[in-house]
């Protein structure tokens, strides 16, 4: 027994009052809240519109995306809605099911809100501290396209919850999930099932296959970011095949039937309508992150963007033409090219792959795994290591330290990994690791050589010591402020870096290039003039930034060096097509290792433009087809 038996009553006493008032509290607030959201349903009852209006629509203004000139109408993000209503007997068991798994498949037991999901989705929102997580059912969709819109607002969902309670007592749970398979926005201006499936496949919604069908219901949740024309594939996909691997579970199709599903590349029916396809993906992608999806599609935005016409036929036709050559020489399947103008940072013209259209090559690989070729992956925005091209940049910080282009080097047998033989014959140092001794292409070795030479003649042994002497880390900052926005986990990178051991974008490439090509001074890249709304007001619009990251005569130097066909010509010939008589351009050859990109990359104050060959898969290309 305890020595204090009226101290421990007491605590007891007070444990058992605390844990009453706590109760007692929570009772209360809970009390509270629902009476507070029963006098909010009932204040916004009387201003939510007739449920049975929900086959009528609120009309919805395109956005339009324009050339640099604000006259040539590049594309019509919504243009004229596509719509086809067919009846709900015409819709297949394939589609309903499948995006009954995709959006609410808990549809036919609830009463217009699923308050499991909704919890669900709040508990998924702060386990990972976002929003991203909607808990909208089937009917919920439907009224907000249908009646409400998307604006993000308190009152807004009440309104949604109110309405989407009433549909259910209106109307049947087929006659809701007939309305939303026909009313549903896909992307690409389809509205509904039977669009989208003419849009993307060319055949009939009754005609649907299971992953097709699948392939669609994947869509509503973010069409531009799922669009198959888009620069997501490899997720529409991987969406695809958790909806099918649902679909399984519950019972909706047999494992032959998910297995072979899962398999199958989608037969895509190409847009028509679409001129510079990958600059469209880009910029559209852009605003869809700046001013969200609703706005894109139905906010009658005005885009002028920096895109030229004339020279977008030119580089297209280019890369079409020569990819092909090159896929036959030189076994490299695809190609890309960029162009921009050095004194506004602008886009001219970008060709992300050879045909945005064409079919993946060979026709037994998997997109986004395998393919050598894959027409709506934008290689140009892809990271991919640029070879010799980057020397350069390498080169501009050893002259900025004080070094001249009459430095002398020393193009011979060399080891760079102190632990490993002087002989540069090691493959391995005693603890294991790789030995450094790189070759020159030619595997030659010419002696006591200039810098310039060096970097005419793109010399790899004498510009891995121009990276020792000009410091990796200043070298990377360098490529940083001329525009890289790669090569952040330094801990990566050693003296390879000079010769392309780091990947970067050809995008980026062409912007750093730009700094050469205007004299030392950095603007940044863009490929947006301005964006208006329908009534007139200006968003954004282009102001030039400028930053000097080089000094004048730094960058001269660099560009004399890469136009000087003399220092050029032992090792590319006096007559390679880099050398255009009577006109000074500076050029750029890059070859990774074995082969699996090449580069160039030219400038004159007016153009830089950088293109890529190679295979999507990083396999070799012949080392006859280098640079």
């Amino acid at each position: 027994m305890s020595k204090y038996p009226l101290m421990v009553s007491t605590a007891r006493r007070r444990k058992s009052s605390a844990i009453k008032t706590f109760f007692i509290t929570i009772f209360t607030l809970v009390v509270i809240g629902l009476v507070f959201l029963v006098i909010l349903f009932i204040y916004y009852a009387g201003q939510i519109p007739d449920p049975l209006a929900i086959t009528s629509r609120r009309v919805n203004e395109s956005t339009k995306i324009y050339d640099r000139t604000g006259t040539t109408l590049l594309y019509d993000i919504h243009g004229e809605e596509k719509r086809t209503i067919i009846p709900w007997e015409q819709i297949p068991d394939t589609i309903k099911k499948a995006t009954l798994v995709a959006e609410d498949s808990d549809f036919y037991n609830h009463k217009g809100i699923d308050f499991k999901g909704i919890v669900r989705a709040l508990y998924k929102d702060i386990s990972n501290f976002s929003t991203s997580q909607g808990g909208s059912t089937i009917t919920q969709q439907l009224v907000k396209i249908s009646l409400l819109g998307n604006e993000k607002t308190v009152a807004r969902k009440i309104k949604e919850a109110v309405l989407s309670i009433q549909v259910e007592r209106k109307l049947t749970k087929d006659q809701i999930f007939w309305m939303y398979l026909n009313q549903i926005p896909y992307g690409s201006n389809a509205y509904g099932i039977e669009s989208a499936a003419q849009t993307y496949f060319g055949k009939s919604a009754k005609d649907l296959d299971i992953a097709e069908a699948a392939i669609l219901a994947s869509l509503p949740k973010a069409p531009s970011y799922y669009s198959p024309y888009g620069n997501h594939y490899t997720e529409l996909i991987t969406r695809r095949n958790s909806i099918l691997e649902r679909m399984k579970k519950l019972g909706y199709i047999s494992q032959a039937e998910y297995d072979s599903a899962k398999k199958e590349i989608p037969q895509l029916k190409p847009p028509s309508d679409m001129f510079a396809p990958h600059f469209i993906i880009m910029v559209k992608e852009y605003l869809i992150t700046r001013y969200g999806e609703d706005m894109v599609e139905n906010g009658g935005l005005k885009v002028i963007t920096t895109l030229d016409t004339k020279l977008q036929d030119i580089a297209s036709a280019s890369v079409s033409k020569y990819a092909g050559i090159n896929t036959d020489k030189y076994k490299a399947n695809n190609a890309a090219l960029v162009a921009a103008d050095p004194r506004t940072g602008q886009i001219l013209a970008i060709v992300g792959s050879k045909n945005y259209f064409g079919k993946p090559e060979p026709d037994d690989c998997t997109p986004g795994k395998d393919c050598k070729f894959e027409g709506n992956f934008n290689v140009a925005t892809a990271f991919r290591q640029p070879g010799s091209s980057f020397k350069p940049f390498v080169y501009a910080e050893a002259f900025s330290k004080g070094f001249t282009d009459s430095t002398v080097l020393f193009d011979l047998p060399t080891e760079f990994n102190p632990n490993c033989d002087s002989s540069a014959t090691q493959e391995k140092d005693p603890n294991g690791q790789d030995c450094y001794n790189p070759q020159d292409y030619d595997g030659l070795f010419r002696g006591p050589v200039t810098m310039r030479q060096a970097l005419g003649q793109s010399l790899n042994v004498p510009s891995v010591q121009v990276l020792y002497l000009a410091g990796i880390d200043d070298t990377i900052n360098l490529t940083h402020k001329m525009g890289i926005t790669t090569l952040n986990d330094r801990s990566r990178y050693g003296l390879s870096l000079v010769l392309g051991g780091g990947e970067v974008r050809l995008t980026d490439m062409v912007a750093a290039y730009g700094v050469f090509a205007n004299d030392g001074i950095k603007i940044p890249q863009n490929f947006i003039q301005k964006v208006t709304t329908g009534d007139g007001t200006v968003l954004e619009e282009y102001k030039k930034d400028e930053e000097r990251v080089l000094e004048p005569q730094i960058v001269r130097l660099v560009s004399d060096v890469l136009s000087d066909n003399n220092a050029r010509g032992p090792m590319f010939g006096y007559n390679s097509p880099l050398y255009f008589p009577g006109r000074q351009i500076a050029a750029k050859t890059g070859t990774t290792q074995e082969n699996r990109d090449g580069w160039l990359i030219g400038y004159t104050p007016s153009l830089v433009a950088g293109v890529w060959t190679g295979n999507n898969n990083n396999d070799s290309m012949t080392k006859q087809g280098a640079g």
